[in-house]
């Protein structure tokens, strides 16, 4: 072990004492991470798929489907308090009763964290984008356990960020399967020994899992309205939103709002916003009333976990936000692959490898912020009241899972 390594641990060592020694006054993500259970699986016979939150978790269907179809046992962790809800209410659709998915929190990176997760220790490390814990890859080194990322993704600023305990983590990667060429540079540059592209998985995901029934009652009370579904704000973006929607209605008066913010923490500021402005809204997370109540609504908060996917397909007209107050962007896959007519801001850099072929197909278009309503407008004049259905992506944007999984191949535990 020489100093980088021994800094790291002795680092994390101590952040690790100081949050147990006060443990009712850290953080709910904290505590969770403290409070990490290990899986009872036999040593060398399960994989350990890591998603650190909500957005990873959901990109994680395709790949948990395609292990758990071919026999594998599953472990799969998450680090954020949101990620570990969803990942309690997917767990038995994603294990179908087979008994080979389990999930839970992730450990601290030190190694009292650890240790009950190398007890009997996984046959394959898998981590979704970008999560390099030096300490667990450094653990699962000295094994020989294969550490592997999937729809790996580098950004040049997080290059530029990534100090000396970053780029000795990536140093100990088995494979990187990244999700574009950009990111296939930089994790080479970063010293990823082994790095080719996958691609990326959003493109495969499986369909949507249908709304629960309370969405009929909604449905029938909108049946004859357009609908906008703006997924994904960002703070300062709802106003933006609200904004468009207040000019589009001079044009269509029964437009309704189904609006979902990006994080969870905010659902609550979100709620208040509306409130003050006298909107008729609803919360998606209360309970559903029946199709009278809707009549009257106006606005659909959507904060709930997981259901974004599905109800774009509720639209009339999408707005992908993240690039109307922020640079990086959210997916535009979703509303697109459900035929739903599309609008997303200028600041999609995170999602470059998406959008150009989508701009390219004529199946996206990008709308500066000051000239949402009247595009939103246009475009409502010009789109069909509900989508006729699903639509092919571009053929650039598919074959991302099975391309991983042939990178993973060599390197996962024998089934059994």
């Amino acid at each position: 072990m020489d100093f980088l390594d021994l800094s790291y641990r002795l680092a994390v060592s101590l952040a690790g004492a100081a949050a147990r020694a006060c443990v009712r006054a850290v953080p709910e993500g904290w505590r969770l991470r403290l409070e990490a259970e290990a899986p009872d699986l036999p040593a060398g016979r399960w994989i350990w798929l890591h998603a650190v939150s909500v957005g990873e978790l959901l990109l994680a269907e395709g790949l948990v489907g395609r292990l758990r179809g071919a026999g594998h046992r599953v472990h799969l962790s998450t680090g954020t308090p949101a990620g570990l809800a969803l990942l309690v209410q997917r767990l038995p659709a994603w294990d179908r009763g087979t008994g080979c998915i389990t999930g839970g929190a992730f450990p601290l990176d030190d190694a009292a964290g650890l240790e009950p997760f190398l007890r009997h220790a996984p046959g394959a490390f898998i981590a979704l984008e970008t999560e390099l814990w030096p300490g667990l890859l450094a653990a699962l080194d000295a094994r020989s356990i294969p550490r592997l990322v999937v729809n790996g993704r580098l950004t040049e600023r997080s290059l530029r960020r990534g100090g000396a305990w970053m780029r000795r983590a990536a140093s100990r990667l088995t494979c990187v399967a990244a999700r574009d060429e950009a990111s296939v540079e930089a994790f080479r540059l970063l010293g990823a020994p082994e790095v080719a592209l996958g691609g990326n998985l959003k493109a495969d995901l499986p369909p949507p899992r249908p709304l629960h029934s309370g969405w009929g009652a909604l449905r029938a009370a909108w049946a004859d309205s357009p609908v906008l579904v703006a997924g994904n704000t960002v703070e300062g973006e709802e106003s933006l939103v609200l904004e468009a929607w207040r000019a589009a209605r001079a044009a269509s008066p029964d437009l309704r709002l189904v609006l979902a913010p990006r994080q969870p923490r905010r659902f609550d500021d979100v709620a208040r916003q509306f409130m003050e402005q006298g909107l008729a809204f609803r919360r998606a997370s209360e309970p559903w009333p029946g199709q009278d109540a809707w009549l009257g609504t106006e606005v659909l908060l959507l904060d709930t976990l997981g259901e974004l996917p599905a109800a774009y397909a509720e639209g009339t007209l999408a707005l992908v936000a993240g690039g109307w107050t922020a640079t990086g962007g959210h997916n535009p896959l979703e509303p697109v692959r459900a035929g739903v007519p599309t609008l997303i801001g200028p600041g999609y850099a995170n999602f470059q490898d998406l959008v150009q072929p989508l701009l390219e197909a004529g199946q996206l278009k990008v709308v500066e912020a000051a000239g949402l309503g009247s595009a939103v407008g246009m475009a409502l004049a010009q789109a069909p009241l509900r989508s006729a259905g699903p639509v092919a992506l571009p053929a650039s944007l598919t074959g991302a899972l099975d391309r991983t999984l042939a990178l993973l191949a060599p390197h996962l535990p024998a089934i059994g």
